[in-house]
């Protein structure tokens, strides 16, 4: 399974990152653990939401739409 996530920042809670990843905990250790460098500045960081995908292709689209202000627009308005 691929899964798109986003991030909420526990410091500034107006701050999300959106990621792809096939281990969510893995990935979300290595964001709080300062690995990360466009996270690095808001950490720690909490999963706000993920989606599950098994088909890669679509998990990356769906990425690519959540970074486009649209995608950006639909979080805000969604959680």
């Amino acid at each position: 399974m691929k899964y798109v996530y986003i991030l909420q920042s526990e410091i500034d809670p107006e701050r999300y990152y959106t990621g792809l990843t096939d281990d969510l905990d893995r990935r979300l250790e290595e964001h709080n653990s300062g690995k990360s460098i466009h996270t690095n500045k808001f950490k720690p960081w909490k999963i706000k939401t993920y989606i599950a995908f098994s088909n890669y292709k679509k998990a990356e689209e769906f990425e690519a739409f959540l970074k486009t202000g649209n995608g950006r627009a639909f979080i805000k308005k969604r959680l």
